[in-house]
C-alpha cells in the first residue's frame, strides 16, 4: 500500500506539472529506461522530467491508472496527450510503466510504449514509413538525449 502511495504521488505532481515533487519520489541512483530516451541514471532521469514539463507549449495532460505495488516492484497504466514539435502534431500516448522500490523510493522506474505508433502521431509521415525500424528509434533517442544534454548545460551555465 505505502508503494501505490508512492506511485500516485508521482504521477500526481507529474499531472501538477510538479518535476520536483515526481524527483522526490526517485532514489538519487535511480535507472529510468524508456523507448525514446533509453537509459538514464541518476539525477539525468528528474531532469528529463523537468525538460517535458518546461515545454509549457506541449501543455501535456497526464492521467493514471492500474497502480498496483506490494514491497518490492510496482505497475501503472498512465496516458500522456500534448502537441510535439514544431507543427505542433497532436500526440496520445499510452504507456504502461514497471517500477522496483529501495529504501521506500522509485529506485527502476522503466515506461513502455508503442514507439512506432508515437512516431506516427510525432513526427507524420516520416513516422508512419520508417518509425518501426531501428535506425529511426536509434534516431529518435540520439535527439531525446541531445535535447536534453542541452537543457542541462543551459541549467549549469
Amino acid at each position: 500500500m505505502e508503494h501505490e502511495a508512492l506511485i500516485t504521488r508521482f504521477y500526481t505532481a507529474f499531472a501538477n506539472g510538479d518535476s520536483a515533487g515526481m524527483a522526490a519520489c526517485y532514489h538519487p541512483d535511480i535507472t529510468f529506461n524508456d523507448p525514446a530516451f533509453g537509459t538514464l541514471n541518476g539525477s539525468k532521469a528528474s531532469l528529463m522530467w523537468e525538460m517535458l514539463l518546461s515545454n509549457t507549449s506541449a501543455s501535456p495532460q497526464i492521467e493514471f491508472y492500474d497502480i498496483s505495488a506490494n514491497k518490492e516492484t510496482g505497475t501503472a497504466g498512465w496516458t500522456a496527450r500534448y502537441v510535439f514539435g514544431p507543427k505542433r502534431r497532436e500526440v496520445v500516448n499510452v504507456i504502461k510503466a514497471n517500477f522496483r522500490f529501495k529504501e521506500g523510493l522509485i529506485y527502476d522506474h522503466k515506461d513502455s510504449f508503442n514507439l512506432w505508433k508515437w512516431s506516427r502521431q510525432a513526427l507524420g509521415l516520416p513516422g508512419l514509413l520508417m518509425g518501426w525500424t531501428p535506425f529511426m528509434a536509434k534516431q529518435i533517442r540520439q535527439r531525446s538525449t541531445k535535447a536534453l544534454d542541452s537543457f542541462i548545460a543551459k541549467k549549469e551555465a
